[in-house]
């Protein structure tokens, strides 16, 4: 037998918490000397701590934990209880992984302050277009509220359209609009070009209108990377004496398998005439990009 500490020693846990243990009847002492008070244990209690340990690491209640180490649960159960933790976790993985990404995408837009961009920015007359689309709402405008929505809404558009036997006539358009709850949200359009006469069950079939002038600039890599791209646009912009007139769209121009070769075009529109100085320092800032 081993008394408490080097039970506690050999289980890798403290002493005060086999003490807890037996105090809610989760692991007994095998022997407990009736004039000393000391606890002992055996070394075969070790097998129930380890699980007494695993299923508490893994979420589980100590009530739970009792339950299922006592055998009170059935195997079915058992596993159905694993398989929802193990859902919860990966989901806690994946939340904390966006987050640490949403970090990176703020400090590299940190980082950038006050260094010269070497992104040309456009302006030009967007044409209207005819889009096959799906809306949803996002939270707010962060890379990391959008992309939740808008990637399931082109997966759905992609296979209604597919099953519609329709083809795709240009590059896939993402439009944006104030949701009206007050709250910061967005409606999400996920369109997709197709030609006239288009027509699929369940899916919007919208001409969006043209826009006679909006400062445009080329984004390379993932979405969720979109965040200096976008405010450096926000910030060019300013500088040259525009407005903007509402929520940028993209134009997806490549979109490969690895999401950081994506080449997508920001399209922000802009109130009124362009001034003269901003029209000459367009181009000078370079040429539009080829769609």
């Amino acid at each position: 037998m081993f008394t408490i500490g080097d039970f506690a020693r050999h289980g890798r846990v403290s002493v005060r918490m086999l003490r807890h243990y037996d105090a809610v009847g989760l692991l007994r002492p095998a022997h407990v000397d009736p004039h000393s008070g000391y606890r002992y244990y055996e070394a075969g209690q070790l097998a129930r701590l380890n699980r007494v340990i695993a299923l508490k690491d893994l979420g589980f209640t100590l009530d739970q934990v009792r339950a299922i180490v006592d055998g009170e649960v059935g195997a079915d159960e058992l596993r159905a209880m694993l398989r929802l933790r193990r859902a919860g976790l990966e989901a806690a993985v994946a939340e904390a992984v966006a987050r640490l990404d949403q970090v990176a995408a703020r400090l590299r837009a940190i980082e950038s302050e006050g260094h010269m961009s070497t992104q040309d920015i456009v302006v030009k007359r967007l044409p209207a277009v005819r889009l096959a689309r799906l809306s949803g709402v996002a939270a707010g405008f962060a890379p990391e509220h959008v992309s939740s929505v808008i990637s399931p809404l082109y997966e759905e558009l992609c296979t209604r359209l597919e099953a519609a036997g329709v083809t795709g006539s240009g590059p896939a358009l993402a439009s944006y609009e104030d949701a009206g709850a007050g709250d910061g949200s967005v409606v999400v359009h996920a369109g997709m070009a197709v030609p006239d006469g288009t027509r699929v069950p369940g899916v919007e079939v919208v001409v969006l209108p043209a826009v006679e002038q909006a400062a445009t600039v080329i984004h390379r890599g993932s979405m969720d990377d979109v965040l200096s791209t976008a405010q450096t646009l926000a910030s060019w912009i300013d500088e040259h004496g525009h407005r903007s007139a509402g929520y940028a769209r993209e134009l997806y121009l490549e979109c490969p398998e690895d999401r950081g070769r994506w080449v997508t075009e920001l399209q922000e529109p802009l109130e009124g005439a362009a001034p003269a100085r901003s029209r000459e320092s367009a181009g000078r800032m370079g040429r539009a990009p080829r769609a």
